[in-house]
């Protein structure tokens, strides 16, 4: 369980992301009834777009969008880091040009931590670097390094105690890098330790095996967060290892191209197959696409360039992670998490 001013989350929890102070193509309320009590919104983009004193004037991240349950945002690390040739990181921090404007910004350690406390989130992330994969060991060690020296300037710029401030783990693909930061960011005591730098291109072993290496040393007590992930493969093998929060766009960006996330795998409704299919988007599921529309439907919607095919995809992958991630929480209740697992598998086909 997690509790924040704006409500307590049972864990394992799945988090939609808002990027922009919005899930794309949802109102608050879709998002709510698609099972939702928990969302992110990004540093990096806020602060260019409205800029992060706007939102601190209109009240805070919860009254600027409308949306009253708790609000994770990520620092910025990662979005810095995809701007590739855009960005130069040094200790001071990262200095980059916006990619909407090219204008030219740095962000540092503190600055990011108070971008973030003006924008209001109940969780609030340390700035860290990430690197891409594959990466040399030495700069791998270096940006890990660098990430730990910026989570101790983070916990000395944060201010007020209401709000969470989680270090995060890095480390690339390197097993004793990656216990070297999970050790270390354990003991800077934050509230809760998030595990940065994976789902960025790596083979799926490889993640698993840096996340046997870093959990066991993280907190038991405490959130445990596997930035970037979303896919129902991804929740139950990292739920398996110990990991409590996951987030991920994929709900979202599948859905406006026109696919469906399903416990057998995806669903491409653009196929011809489907354009005289009057079953639901998914035999089970309780949202309300699958309560009131069909696949023919929903293609006709895509064919057709509607706005409506992406809300309604959205909805439906957003409430079916939710309730994926809601029956695992059933299954560590009642002690088959394993055989969850292997019953999933069995059907599932990526």
């Amino acid at each position: 369980m997690i509790n924040t001013p704006h409500g307590s989350v049972e864990t394992p929890v799945f988090m939609p992301v808002g990027t922009q102070a919005t899930v794309k193509a949802l109102t608050p309320l879709q998002v709510k009834e698609a099972g939702a009590r928990i969302i992110l919104a990004n540093t990096y983009h806020l602060y260019l777009r409205p800029g992060h004193e706007t939102v601190r004037e209109a009240g805070g991240l919860h009254k600027f969008m409308g949306w009253d349950g708790p609000i994770l945002t990520d620092s910025g690390g990662f979005q810095v880091f995809s701007l590739g040739a855009l960005r130069k990181v040094t200790e001071e921090g990262a200095e980059f040009a916006s990619h909407i404007d090219g204008s030219r910004h740095m962000l540092t350690p503190e600055y990011a931590t108070g971008v973030q406390q003006a924008l209001g989130a109940d969780i609030i992330m340390a700035f860290d670097e990430c690197v891409e994969y594959p990466a040399s060991y030495d700069r791998t060690a270096a940006a890990m390094e660098r990430t730990l020296r910026w989570a101790l300037r983070c916990k000395k710029a944060k201010t007020g105690e209401d709000q969470a401030l989680f270090g995060i783990v890095q480390g690339g693909a390197f097993a004793d890098l990656r216990a070297e930061s999970a050790k270390a960011t354990a003991g800077m005591d934050f509230a809760g330790n998030a595990i940065g730098g994976l789902s960025v291109g790596e083979p799926k072993e490889v993640m698993h095996a840096m996340l046997d290496v870093t959990v066991p040393l993280l907190p038991e007590g405490k959130p445990r967060y596997l930035m970037g992930v979303g896919s129902f493969d991804g929740i139950v093998e990292g739920v398996m290892r110990g990991i409590d929060m996951f987030d991920c766009v994929l709900q979202t960006r599948t859905a406006r191209m026109g696919t469906a996330l399903t416990r057998r795998g995806k669903l491409n409704l653009r196929n011809a197959a489907f354009a005289k299919d009057f079953s639901p988007v998914e035999d089970g599921c309780r949202c309300y696409t699958c309560r009131n529309f069909t696949r023919s439907y929903i293609r006709h919607l895509i064919n057709a360039n509607e706005m409506l095919a992406a809300t309604l995809l959205s909805i439906h992958n957003i409430h079916a992670t939710t309730q994926f991630v809601n029956d695992i929480r059933s299954a560590i209740e009642s002690a088959s998490l394993a055989r969850f697992r292997d019953e999933f598998f069995e059907n599932y086909s990526g």
